[in-house]
């Protein structure tokens, strides 16, 4: 069993055979997907999907990219949508620097106020981060994140941050990087980081692992991931594939 903990299954890139991919990552072992909205749009999709297919959950954020689109309303419908059923947890969230349509104190303003709300309807939460390490960290600390915890989604930074992740009730997510050959830092802390901590995942339709690198990924292709962790770990790959399964179903609250 495979769990695709970060997918983008309601992006455009699979309007033409969404079906026959969700059908790829079933014969591939996929059982459990969350598929993760960050705007009105995405999170309206995410929530469809998570309606239509039982093994199918979702999770709600704001991305922070974005940030300064965000109003109240926006809070109050992530907040309305915490209670779904299916969703499981609050996300994508974080900061952004290396894109620069929203201020940076903007985005750190709708970071706090997600983290916040995270804490009002107990829910885990998603991390972006993309440039902006020693904010993000100081954000969480300040905000006491570790309060619900959650996952560092697509993790690229060095051991000692991962350390410093852990320590504050998060878990380490691994994507397609983890399989690139030049990918220095992603290695390091999957072979040094203990397998209780760690989860897998596509980012679909981004980030696409090896062998398939520079064409659109899929949730199927998680298997790359959790081959690549194995082989760094020098275990099994069932191992891998169990250990991280029950990594996200316990982050998530998902008792089936």
């Amino acid at each position: 069993m495979l769990f695709d903990t970060h997918a983008h299954l309601n992006a455009m890139q699979y309007n033409d055979d969404l079906q026959e991919v969700i059908d790829r990552a079933l014969e591939e072992g996929v059982s459990h997907i969350v598929v993760v909205g960050f705007d009105r749009p995405t999170i309206s999709r995410a929530i469809e999907l998570a309606e239509q297919y039982p093994f199918i959950y979702a999770a709600v954020g704001w991305h922070p990219v974005d940030a300064i689109d965000m109003t109240e309303d926006d809070l109050q419908m992530i907040e309305q949508l915490a209670g779904h059923p299916k969703v499981v947890a609050l996300g994508e969230m974080g900061l952004d620097y290396y894109w620069d349509k929203s201020p940076k104190d903007v985005q750190k303003e709708v970071f706090r106020k997600q983290i916040a709300l995270a804490k009002k309807v107990k829910l885990p939460i998603i991390i972006h981060n993309r440039e902006a390490t020693a904010d993000i960290i100081e954000i969480l600390k300040e905000e006491n994140a570790a309060e619900v915890g959650g996952i560092m989604h697509c993790f690229t930074g060095s051991v000692e941050v991962a350390k410093q992740c852990i320590d504050m009730n998060f878990y380490i997510s691994f994507g397609g990087p983890v399989t690139f050959k030049n990918a220095k830092k992603p290695k390091e802390v999957a072979k040094e980081i203990p397998l209780e901590h760690l989860l897998i995942e596509t980012d679909c339709p981004y980030l696409t692992p090896h062998p398939f690198r520079g064409k659109r990924n899929e949730p199927s292709y998680v298997k790359y991931v959790a081959e690549a962790i194995a082989e760094l770990k020098g275990i099994s790959f069932e191992e891998v594939a169990q250990k991280t399964f029950d990594n996200a179903k316990k982050v998530f609250g998902i008792t089936r």
